[in-house]
């Protein structure tokens, strides 16, 4: 089976330990061959591309980002993008599509199953707001990050009897916001 792989939206930890577990099962276990759309939905419309096989693959764990790089691009919000997403996958012999990403980047792969797409979603999000997930892979380095940022803030508000106010991300879910205050002792936590 020849299997396409892109990455989009933000980048987090883990998505090079993504390809990297999905190419070398697939290859091993599998007998897949593997191809990498470059910057997200955008390489796809492009058809730009980069082969992806074991031996590219086995030393990405410790390259931050995302050996595939990513891009916002939506192909539903692109004139003719769709169309160009379908001719790329098949003139590339792409039989299914692994879609590693958040909201938007799974939104449309949801959307490209309805065209006869096999897709499968990897849930990546800092924010953790993805439902069928209990925890998205990203969000506990988030938390620990923004917990780290409370706790020197905390010190210094103590020490100077200040109040130190720290905005974490999240979007429209307050996921990082609850951890990471409950875990530096926030006096208050304002959640979306």
């Amino acid at each position: 089976m020849r299997i396409g792989m892109l990455t989009g939206g933000g980048d987090c930890p883990g998505l090079n330990a993504v390809i990297r577990a999905v190419v070398g099962k697939g290859e091993s276990e599998y007998g897949d061959n593997f191809l990498g759309f470059l910057d997200g939905w955008r390489g796809v419309i492009e058809g730009r591309t980069t082969p992806l096989d074991w031996g590219c693959c086995r030393d990405i764990l410790i390259i931050g980002g995302t050996v595939l790089g990513t891009s916002r691009t939506n192909p539903y919000k692109v004139d003719g993008g769709v169309e160009k997403v379908l001719a790329a996958l098949k003139a590339h012999e792409v039989d299914a599509l692994i879609a590693i990403g958040g909201d938007d980047t799974l939104g449309v792969a949801n959307k490209l199953m309805a065209e006869g797409v096999s897709v499968v979603g990897v849930p990546k999000t800092i924010d953790n707001d993805l439902s069928a997930t209990e925890v998205t892979f990203g969000f506990h380095t988030a938390v620990q990050i923004a917990t780290e940022a409370i706790d020197r803030l905390r010190t210094t508000a103590e020490s100077h009897d200040r109040v130190m106010v720290c905005e974490v991300m999240g979007r429209h879910a307050g996921w990082i916001s609850i951890y990471a205050g409950i875990a530096g002792g926030a006096a208050d936590i304002l959640i979306p």
